[in-house]
């Protein structure tokens, strides 16, 4: 019986495209680099392969200017920029009586909370891991692991869902169950196709002893 739930933030819950997209070019413009698209930022974001400060910045690592010039642009306008994914608050209200809900996000502490308490779901979640609060953030299995010593719970009954190839590694290397969706910044055939068809999913998975 599964009784926990880990939630990815990204993709899954919200659409946050926009302002990660943007919060990069930002850096890029401080750093006299050109803007890079979209859809290029999205698929690098979630290629766990990639080595991103240099494909981002041409840098070996994220140093302290970059990061402080991505919250800077962040803060200041992710109210406009980020909106939760049809559906999201209607099933976290369903399940919540039925689930321990867990979230684990690769975006940075600071960054996380600002969008969650303005959309206002910071609530749901019990626990909440960020990329700052661990050694390795996804694909690594550390925020997994350490939400699994936080509820205590056994790995068979605890499940990630995601959007991308570094959530479904990251519960791969942590020996839990994965559930895949597909409406957030990715494209795969066989993955939940709607916040709907998640929720029958989860309460099917709730009651299966």
């Amino acid at each position: 019986m599964i009784k926990y739930l880990i939630f990815d933030m990204d993709g899954t819950l919200i659409d946050s495209s926009l302002i990660i997209s943007n919060s990069i070019n930002y850096v890029r413009k401080k750093i006299g680099l050109n803007p890079l698209p979209k859809k290029v930022i999205i698929e690098a974001v979630n290629d766990p392969y990639l080595d991103k400060p240099k494909f981002f910045y041409n840098s070996n690592e994220y140093n302290k200017e970059q990061i402080e010039w991505f919250r800077e642009y962040y803060t200041k306008n992710h109210q406009n920029e980020v909106m939760l994914f049809t559906g999201i608050k209607e099933l976290l209200d369903e399940i919540k009586d039925y689930f321990r809900l867990s979230l684990a996000t690769n975006a940075y502490r600071a960054s996380a909370f600002e969008i969650l308490k303005h959309l206002k779901i910071d609530g749901y979640f019990e626990i909440i891991v960020c990329a700052d609060e661990v050694a390795h953030p996804k694909p690594a299995p550390d925020m997994i692991l350490k939400i699994i010593n936080y509820f205590n719970c056994k790995k068979q009954e605890i499940i990630l869902i995601g959007d991308g190839r570094t959530d479904e590694e990251a519960a791969n290397a942590a020996g839990i169950g994965f559930i895949k969706v597909n409406w957030g910044f990715s494209d795969y055939k066989e993955a939940i196709k709607s916040v709907d068809e998640l929720k029958k999913t989860l309460l099917k998975l709730r009651f299966t002893k």
